[in-house]
């Protein structure tokens, strides 16, 4: 994982707030980009204008609203974004709520002086990339399956009208017909190939691939 990494700090406490940063920028000080938000408000603005938070750290209890219902605020809105939480203590049934929010990890605050955060920070953020490749090449199986389940009756209806094309204008070519030019015929007879090659692409089709066609549109891309 290279880059610098986009950190949102939520924390009540100014003196604390800094001391992450400190330990961070000891660990790695080109690394780590700290921002520190005091309060609910300010950290659900500042997600609303920076798209590139890569994770977020949260004091457990903070004035107003709890670290708790900030991070199921987050989790509705910016679900691709990791919470760690800080806690003073580590406690069972904390650790259990916490999980079921589903936060990535929860540390003691005592051990931000420690390697232990920066290789949370690290670790979570690789994990959670990691899910998010794994969803996506998901999603892109079960379309490729709908996509093909979906073209084979279409295909099929196509294949034996094309086919029959093909040998009829195979057949007008061989006898020359006044008709029908001979340019005319390579011409017919390149576009019928071409097209039954999309349609043999489209029966073979391994892999969920589009390319912008108009606007927003998209298509398959059988090159």
């Amino acid at each position: 994982m290279d880059g610098k990494i986009n950190i949102l700090l939520v924390e009540d406490n100014k003196d604390f707030a800094k001391l992450v940063q400190v330990y961070l920028r000891r660990f790695d000080a080109e690394r780590f980009v700290v921002t520190w938000k005091e309060n609910h408000s300010e950290a659900m603005a500042f997600l609303k204008d920076t798209p590139n938070v890569d994770i977020v750290l949260m004091d457990y209890f903070l004035p107003g609203k709890t670290g708790l219902e900030i991070a199921r605020e987050i989790s509705t809105a910016y679900e691709h974004i990791p919470i760690v939480f800080l806690t003073v203590n580590r406690d069972f049934s904390l650790a259990l709520e916490l999980m079921k929010l589903g936060a990535a990890e929860y540390l003691v605050k005592e051990e931000i002086s420690s390697p232990v955060l920066p290789k949370t920070i690290l670790s979570v953020i690789e994990k959670h990339q990691l899910r998010d490749r794994l969803m996506n090449l998901e999603i892109s199986r079960q379309r490729l399956r709908t996509i093909r389940e979906t073209l084979s009756a279409v295909v099929e209806d196509f294949e034996l009208p094309l086919r029959e094309m093909q040998k009829l204008t195979e057949a007008l070519r061989q006898q020359s017909s006044e008709a029908l030019p001979g340019n005319y015929l390579t011409m017919i007879g390149d576009n019928l190939r071409r097209i039954v090659d999309k349609l043999d692409k489209l029966k073979t089709l391994k892999e969920d691939k589009t390319v912008r066609y108009i606007k927003d549109i998209r298509m398959l891309d059988l090159s």
